[in-house]
């Protein structure tokens, strides 16, 4: 994705460069989407019985509580979103120099492998078509005979006689599936990679975000002074990296499905928009952005539809007591949030996930792509 792309500067575009726009396009999507995750985080946590029906903002200090535990997400952002590009575009470098290099020797030992002889070839001259049946030998062993290769042994040379190759259609399809595959695999990659950044980052997030509806005595005074405390009581991994398993059921398949969807719906958008630009020409910038949008905001808003449940899961992992002898496994946590309140609650926020999922997700690629033209743009003068 972002290796390929030259911020319309037609420069190659380096990690600086990553760092740069993407933490500038992270920082826009914290600023759009943290009041939505508050409501979600508190709707999450909050008893089945509670005030479910009342809007979160109202009972737990007004508008701008909602912003209450944004610096941490906000001031990682740019780390955050520079590891996923980074990640990401080396993931598609080593698929391209291993996978598919792979994948291209393998079809060219199956076109060149096995040889039989006393195959029968009808060969086409101009006198009409007939068989011979002299010494020949076949090249490859695809049973559908696509690929094959005819080859006449005379005087130990081999002389190619004719050959016949896979459909248009059956090369395209075939070359879909390995996109799918590899925008699937490296999106996994980096969400892998990002995960052991944004758990600890949401796990202070979390609970600055409940303590603010707590009416008991405040625990943290800030993003810092949680952080501190959390290593200092209860250490790094079991503190502070409280719900690392279950961010990585999240992360993992999450952004594998992003990437997919992203790639698939921009490619058809930016088809449509191409075929209108006879009768109403736009700038190709502005095709590719206004598709980044809408990509980035059907694929954020459908990922989160599918791994919400784990969602659930971590903040309340994040967000019950510390002590080592109340810490549970992320199955049974799962398990006690459906036997005490239904399956209904681990979809309890959806709604307001995906409100929030399609704005800040249809804001970073935009954002990310205009920096880099600008960056491009900067250095072409």
């Amino acid at each position: 994705m972002s290796e390929n792309s030259d911020g319309g500067g037609g420069s190659q575009i380096s990690a600086l460069d990553d760092l740069l726009a993407g933490g500038v396009a992270g920082s826009a999507s914290v600023i759009v989407g943290h009041p939505f995750d508050t409501i979600k985080v508190r709707l999450q946590t909050s008893s089945a019985n509670g005030n479910s029906g009342k809007t979160p903002s109202s009972t737990a200090g007004g508008f701008k509580s909602l912003f209450k535990g944004m610096s941490p997400p906000l001031a990682t952002a740019a780390i955050c979103n520079a590891i996923i590009f980074a990640s990401y575009g080396h993931s598609t470098r080593l698929w391209d120099e291993i996978v598919e290099h792979k994948s291209s020797q393998q079809q060219n030992e199956e076109i060149h492998g096995t040889m039989t002889e006393g195959a029968v070839l009808i060969e086409h001259g101009e006198h009409g078509t007939h068989e011979q049946t002299r010494t020949w030998k076949q090249q490859g062993n695809n049973n559908n005979n696509d690929n094959e290769v005819w080859i006449k042994v005379k005087s130990n040379q081999e002389e190619a006689i004719g050959t016949s190759q896979l459909s248009e259609d059956a090369l395209n399809a075939s070359s879909t599936r390995q996109n799918y595959l590899k925008v699937f695999t490296c999106g996994a990659l980096a969400g892998t990679v990002q995960a052991f950044v944004i758990c600890p980052v949401e796990h202070i997030k979390c609970r600055l975000q409940i303590q603010a509806t707590s009416g008991a005595k405040q625990l943290y005074k800030g993003p810092i002074d949680a952080c501190v405390s959390i290593i200092k009581n209860h250490g790094i991994f079991r503190g502070l990296y409280r719900g690392m398993g279950v961010t990585l059921w999240r992360e993992t398949p999450a952004f594998g499905m992003y990437f997919a969807v992203y790639d698939t719906i921009k490619g058809r958008v930016e088809s449509l928009l191409e075929e209108k630009d006879d009768d109403h020409p736009i700038p190709s910038h502005a095709h590719a952005w206004a598709a980044s949008a809408l990509a980035g905001g059907i694929s954020g808003a459908s990922t989160w539809g599918i791994i919400y449940p784990f969602d659930v899961i971590k903040s309340r992992m994040q967000t019950s007591p510390l002590e080592r002898h109340l810490q549970k496994g992320m199955w049974t946590v799962g398990s006690d949030i459906i036997r005490n309140h239904g399956v209904k609650h681990m979809f309890r926020g959806l709604g307001v996930t995906l409100v929030r999922a399609f704005p800040v997700n249809a804001i970073i690629f935009p954002v990310y792509e205009f920096v880099l033209m600008q960056i491009g743009n900067w250095r072409s003068r």
